[in-house]
């Protein structure tokens, strides 16, 4: 399905970047699997996808670092010779009610989930329209749509992702670029893993499916946006949450 594509994740070091990583590598595709801080794991992400016979590198890049990201994909277009799928997944939480929100704590939420989203879509679109074609998906989430309490800093962010999607989709359209977005609900990762079985219970049951999301479940999506199958959908936001928004 992604044969001879070239593929950037951002954050595939953990988490849904990192299952995005692998389903992509699975279909056929190269993909480079950035990571900030935990090369390690990012490394293991490589190491995964080879052992199963694809393709993957790693590279370290700060996404809130508009100087770097610019180098990066020069680079990266200058090794590969092109770039035919982005997905913006790199991102952080620092949860707390407003009145004790700090003023740090929001700004590094919206440098890294909503500049780097747009750090990496501005130095990759010459390339793309230099290709005529391309693929980028970001990931939101469904409190980018309907917001959540002890979240503003997040959702702020989530749903100005959402935002750039549809305004870039508008730009680079007819130039044979697809941008979507992904939204997911409340998908099982190691943040997860750390909460009482009780509050995930909770959650569960707001659920009209009552069940967590896997990380697969938004990987698989992923792939679909990136793919010739979705060649006519652009500028969407598509919701993967087991019916959470309903």
């Amino acid at each position: 399905m992604l044969e001879g594509k070239i593929a950037l994740v951002t954050g595939a070091s953990r988490g849904i970047g990192r299952q995005t990583a692998i389903t992509l590598a699975s279909y056929g595709a190269t993909v480079i699997v950035n990571y900030n801080g935990s090369k390690e794991k990012a490394e293991e992400v490589v190491s995964d996808i080879t052992a199963k016979g694809g393709k993957a590198a790693t590279y370290g890049c700060n996404v809130s670092d508009y100087g770097a990201v610019e180098t990066m994909m020069k680079e990266l277009v200058k090794e590969y010779g092109r770039i035919d799928i982005l997905v913006n997944n790199a991102g952080i939480t620092k949860d707390g009610l407003l009145m004790k929100m700090t003023e740090e704590d929001y700004d590094a939420v919206l440098d890294i989930n909503l500049k780097g989203t747009f750090n990496c879509i501005k130095h990759i679109s010459r390339q793309m329209l230099k290709q005529k074609s391309g693929r980028i998906i970001n990931l939101s989430s469904v409190v980018g749509v309907y917001g959540n309490g002890g979240q503003v800093n997040y959702s702020a962010s989530k749903a100005g992702v959402i935002g750039i999607t549809k305004s870039v989709a508008k730009e680079l359209g007819s130039r044979g670029i697809a941008v979507n977005a992904v939204a997911p609900g409340f998908i099982v990762t190691e943040m997860t893993d750390a909460m009482p079985e009780e509050a995930k219970q909770q959650v569960a049951d707001r659920i009209a499916m009552k069940r967590l999301g896997q990380v697969e479940d938004v990987a698989e999506m992923v792939a679909f946006l990136a793919s010739d199958k979705a060649s006519y959908i652009t500028g969407q936001v598509i919701c993967v949450d087991g019916g959470m928004s309903v």
